[in-house]
């Protein structure tokens, strides 16, 4: 029986995670312990989302924690979503979300490596979430370091869906749409390799679309969601974060975008937390290391890595790491 934990539960994101995720363990017949957490201020609301899971009578919940303290949300944890962070608002840098959620990761992964399971697994969803990443797995040493992800899948899904309605498709007949790299406009979803029922994508859309329109509107697919919603992805970004577990925990077979522990694969720096084409085999998740490059995804890659070494760089500065 697994311990589930979600940090921001009161959020929109975690709202809207937390039923996808009971809603799927109802549907594999697995009982789970439930842990929501949240800042004391959000105590009142949290009591209204516990009302509400008791008011859907989910087969799955053996247990549901609604707690403010982090040490208990995390006690004996096996899958752990990060979704607490300061939101990216209209306007603000990255470089600024993360000087100001370095420090609630850092917490966050001391927490981890005093009460969670020592195998247990972190997926980091609030942004700069593979930089966030690496922030808690450094305060969680006791933790393996390669069961610390950041969400990459959100691009994914919607670098698919991008094919998928330009070729008038499934978007699950869009296969092999690895993003590499950071969560961020740097990102790059390498259509190159990506295929519709077969064939490649390259056959069918033009280089024109490919590189003119399809790859900034997923780069800045985010700020495009803020500004005409007036907040970031909150339903999508829960839904990439179940589909994440999903693939770490019950592996389809197929590869997929997963921010993880670096050693250098692909001319990233090494200990840098990045996206790339990952398997599961042994219940580990794995970098795919065998895929052929060519120069203009090396470069766009490369200048993906490069930022997350930014990023790096400015925690050495705030000695955060």
């Amino acid at each position: 029986m697994k311990t589930i934990a979600i940090t921001g539960a009161g959020g929109q994101i975690g709202y809207a995670l937390v039923f996808r995720v009971l809603s799927f363990f109802a549907e594999k017949n697995e009982k789970i312990h439930l842990k929501l957490i949240d800042l004391p201020a959000v105590m009142p609301s949290m009591e209204g989302l516990a009302m509400e899971i008791d008011d859907c009578a989910f087969s799955c919940v053996e247990s549901l924690t609604i707690t403010d303290e982090l040490h208990v949300g995390f006690k004996d944890v096996d899958w752990a979503f990060l979704v607490g962070a300061m939101p990216r608002q209209k306007g603000m840098e990255r470089s600024d979300l993360l000087s100001k959620n370095a420090l609630i990761f850092k917490e966050q992964g001391q927490a981890l490596n005093e009460v969670a399971n020592p195998d247990a697994h972190v997926l980091v969803v609030g942004n700069p979430c593979n930089t966030n990443a690496l922030i808690a797995a450094h305060y969680a040493p006791k933790l393996n370091k390669n069961h610390f992800y950041g969400m990459m899948m959100l691009d994914e899904l919607r670098a698919r869906a991008q094919v998928a309605n330009k070729v008038d498709t499934q978007v699950e007949n869009v296969k092999n749409m690895i993003v590499w790299g950071n969560h961020s406009a740097t990102q790059f979803p390498d259509y190159t390799h990506a295929t519709v029922d077969g064939k490649q994508v390259t056959e069918l859309c033009d280089e024109t679309w490919l590189k003119d329109t399809f790859l900034p509107k997923n780069q800045k697919r985010g700020a495009e969601v803020i500004a005409a919603r007036g907040a970031s992805s909150a339903a999508s970004a829960a839904n990439a974060a179940l589909e994440t577990m999903k693939r770490v925990l019950y592996p389809d077979g197929q590869p997929f975008s997963l921010g993880i522990h670096s050693n250098g694969e692909y001319g990233a720096q090494a200990g840098l937390m990045a996206s790339y084409p990952c398997m599961v085999s042994s219940g580990e998740a794995r970098i795919i290391n065998d895929i052929e490059l060519d120069s203009y995804v090396k470069a766009q890659a490369q200048l993906s890595f490069d930022e997350l070494a930014d990023e790096y760089n400015q925690l050495k500065t705030l000695n955060i790491l």
